[in-house]
């Protein structure tokens, strides 16, 4: 049995894979491009168009949900899961009416926690198991699927085991996305060389999924040689992902955050500013405002927060928590 350490590290790896695939795009619909390029209320206003003169219309239901889920709109998460099942009622064979289901349902157990993820995550799991049986291509829902049994436990069908079977299934289907669930199965069991290799020895292009997953992959890795102190070889690979994907905003912020945690808070501040150039999040603008405040820049660290709180996908309920802590604080 893997000690206590370990079994940490493993549930925080799980938690990070999990965060950063649970709002994963469906398969590519009329509405991907405008949803890829953040033109959110575009494709709200089209999609609500093309309901009213075609209620059923499966492109249009699937990008509602999928524009709900990747704002993280948690007070939307009931009308994301209904809008799925229409879906499902009006076009039971189309897979990715199933995995806008296990999407929606995703999202809303990464919300809400545990307890109440427990109640319907077997039906998280049919729903995207339903996915690639009607679609062994739908890649997309092979990874949702993927991220499903190394997150759940056991006694709701998660597990290793059904992990690496899934992984072995999927390189029949596609070599290269196999050799990236091979690399997330690495992630599982903590050994993050191994898992570097596979995910770099993968060619993703031609297909958005697995480009995503190749980064997320080493963004892992980067995170947790960080968690682990092994500063070094977290700053090895955020600075590759900066390199390899200059149109993310994770190379940067991951090389500020490695920064950030050995209290080198001024040399992170160009690093967090370089990240929010490439693309602006709340998340980003949190870790920004830690270090202004901790170089007692209060104007710009209460700027930073505030911005903070501005943006979608929304900062968790934790980390909102702080920041209006630390604007309590900041602001006397």
């Amino acid at each position: 049995m893997a000690h206590a350490g370990a079994r940490a590290v493993s549930s925080a790896v799980a938690a990070l894979i999990f965060s950063l695939t649970a709002s994963a795009p469906v398969h590519a619909h009329e509405f991907s491009a405008a949803i890829k390029a953040k033109k959110y209320a575009e494709v709200e206003q089209a999609a609500n168009a093309k309901l009213a003169t075609d209620p059923q219309n499966a492109d249009a239901l699937i990008a509602r949900v999928e524009l709900i889920a990747t704002q993280g709109q948690e007070a939307r998460l009931d009308e994301a899961v209904k809008l799925a099942e229409q879906c499902i009622a009006a076009h039971p064979q189309k897979s990715e009416c199933h995995e806008a289901l296990g999407n929606a349902l995703g999202t809303k157990a990464m919300m809400g926690g545990i307890m109440s993820a427990i109640g319907y995550a077997t039906t998280i799991r049919d729903a995207f198991k339903k996915a690639v049986e009607l679609d062994p291509k739908n890649l997309d829902a092979r990874f949702s699927l993927l991220t499903y049994y190394q997150q759940a436990p056991g006694i709701v069908g998660g597990g290793s085991g059904k992990a690496k079977d899934l992984a072995q299934d999927t390189g029949k289907v596609n070599a290269e996305a196999g050799k990236l669930m091979l690399a997330l199965t690495e992630l599982g069991d903590d050994a993050f060389a191994k898992a570097e290799a596979l995910a770099l020895s993968a060619n993703p292009k031609g297909s958005d999924v697995m480009l995503a997953t190749q980064r997320n992959t080493l963004v892992t890795i980067g995170t947790q040689y960080a968690r682990l102190k092994n500063y070094s070889e977290a700053q090895r690979v955020f600075t590759d992902i900066e390199k390899r994907f200059p149109d993310s905003n994770w190379g940067a912020y991951g090389l500020a955050r490695v920064l950030q945690e050995q209290g080198k808070h001024q040399e992170a501040l160009s690093l967090f500013e370089r990240a929010l150039a490439v693309e602006a999040a709340a998340h980003i603008h949190y870790r920004l405002g830690q270090s202004l405040q901790a170089v007692n820049d209060k104007g710009r660290a209460i700027s930073a927060y505030e911005k903070a709180l501005g943006y979608k996908p929304a900062l968790g309920k934790k980390l909102r928590s702080d920041v209006q802590d630390q604007l309590k604080s900041l602001k006397g």
